[in-house]
């Protein structure tokens, strides 16, 4: 579920989020979430609610993951900063056709093994900020599905235009 277009004024608040050093912009944008159709129920619902994690060197970088940020504001008694682990640096996505995104994040996720147990027969959702394939959602569901997980809803800020 996505809680808007990826367009003016969101794509410039996560923008500003994301590149901008602006961690002031997650409360804004869970809250946005928050709000989309069906989403209270989905969080009341989730066992666990996930960030897409970031790459140790992306993570260094930019000094926090967005999407953890996102995460704890929008869920802070069920988010899990920590379940699950990106394996190894990928290109940025925004600057790939769908196959390669799709072959950038092969094998690039994993659940941290001591979490996979009690993510058995859960319910989870996974946090992202934009969502323009479904590349990430798709390897992070796929790995979470390998690790016993019974549902998994993904939410994002934005979607952009199919491509």
């Amino acid at each position: 579920m996505a809680a808007v277009s990826y367009g003016y004024p969101w794509a410039q608040a996560i923008k500003a989020l994301k590149f901008q050093e602006d961690p002031g912009w997650a409360a804004t944008l869970a809250t946005l979430l928050r709000r989309a159709p069906a989403a209270q129920a989905a969080i009341a619902q989730a066992d666990e609610v996930l960030c897409v994690p970031l790459s140790r060197q992306r993570l260094r970088e930019r000094g926090f993951n967005q999407s953890a940020l996102i995460t704890h504001a929008l869920a802070p008694e069920k988010a899990n900063s920590h379940a699950l682990l990106r394996l190894h640096d990928t290109a940025a996505q925004s600057g790939l056709n769908r196959s390669q995104r799709l072959n950038n994040l092969r094998n690039a996720f994993m659940v941290e093994p001591n979490i996979s147990p009690q993510l058995t027969g859960k319910r989870v959702i996974v946090v992202d900020d934009v969502m323009t394939t479904g590349a990430t959602l798709n390897a992070i569901a796929a790995t979470l599905r390998a690790a016993g997980v019974e549902h998994i809803t993904a939410m994002v800020i934005a979607r952009t235009e199919r491509d």
